[in-house]
């Protein structure tokens, strides 16, 4: 079996090989199974990584001729999988695996992107605010990114480039901020709100597995629950905020990182207490206010009196 661990000395050429795509995938899954994740997922990333570790041609060169569809080809690589090996070809990093190795706070996910290290990861959040690389998008085309410094004309075209081919947008190059994505692609608030609401109880009654994050923990401590869950087509991982924000604020009971993902379209959302206005005391998801009003509206008729409390409805 394949050691699932990158080397630090491995060269481009070997991350990209299919023994270390194999790899990869075999440590997604174990550290899945480790947290308790639905055990059918295990198995699909188990069973992908004995396809590609015994492919007789490089699951780059597949890549390259051929796109995402030709590696969904490859026996046991659907869609989702597919799309972290090409995260991986373009990246050389996997943001889920990055995920269940503690590496959650944006500025890790930043980091993921080409010419970006720890320094200007920092930066971009610190003073932008953006927390996901659908903001970071939006920062790279409205002129926002620009002003960070280290950020050129260059650079900023670059991270424009790149986040295009992962986010499968076609707005590159005309300066205009790109659309939205669908809401096809996001799963429903109501959705969304139950699994912040399963994740705090079970982090709370201590039912949930524990992981040590690399950031803003010097002891290496295994402090922060982590939770896989699928509903329906969507499958989630959902963790409290480690963030530098969350920290300076004391926020980091309240703020819950929800990541989802449908068959290689993936996102994330961060769900809140409001602390003032009409949703005073309510969970919300955060830049998805509207639907959370028109949400609690539907199944509390306009009941606003909530207690302005951290449990939320």
């Amino acid at each position: 079996m394949p050691d699932p661990t990158p080397s630090s000395s491995s060269t481009p050429a070997d991350r990209h090989s299919n023994r270390e795509v194999a790899s990869r995938l075999l440590r997604i899954a174990d550290l899945l199974e480790a947290q308790e994740a639905e055990g059918f997922r295990v198995r699909a990333y188990r069973a992908a990584a004995r396809e590609v570790g015994a492919l007789g041609e490089q699951v780059e060169q597949i890549f390259e001729h051929g796109d995402r569809a030709a590696l969904e080809r490859i026996p046991s690589v659907g869609r989702s999988i597919a799309a972290l090996i090409e995260e991986l070809v373009e990246t050389g990093r996997i943001g889920l695996l990055d995920r269940l190795e503690g590496h959650v706070a944006p500025e890790d996910l930043f980091c993921r992107l080409p010419g970006i290290g720890e320094t200007l990861a920092s930066r971009i959040h610190d003073e932008l605010g953006v927390e996901s690389l659908e903001d970071l998008e939006a920062a790279a085309h409205d002129g926002r990114l620009a002003t960070v410094t280290g950020f050129g004309t260059r650079r900023v075209l670059g991270v424009q480039n790149v986040l295009d081919s992962m986010l499968r947008r076609r707005a590159r190059g005309n300066g205009a901020s790109p659309p939205a994505r669908p809401d096809a692609v996001q799963p429903p608030v109501a959705t969304v709100l139950a699994i912040d609401a399963d994740y705090r109880s079970r982090a709370k009654a201590g039912k949930l597995q524990m992981i040590a994050p690399r950031r803003f923990n010097p002891s290496g401590e295994a402090w922060l629950p982590i939770m896989h869950l699928t509903r329906g087509k969507w499958h989630f991982t959902a963790l409290y905020s480690n963030t530098a924000l969350a920290h300076r604020l004391g926020r980091t009971h309240d703020w819950v990182v929800i990541y989802y993902e449908d068959h290689g379209d993936e996102g994330q959302c961060t769900v809140v207490t409001e602390y003032q206005g009409r949703l005073e005391g309510w969970r919300v998801v955060r830049g998805r206010e509207r639907e959370c009003l028109d949400f609690y509206a539907r199944t509390h008729g306009w009941q606003w009196a909530a207690p302005a409390t951290s449990d939320g409805p």
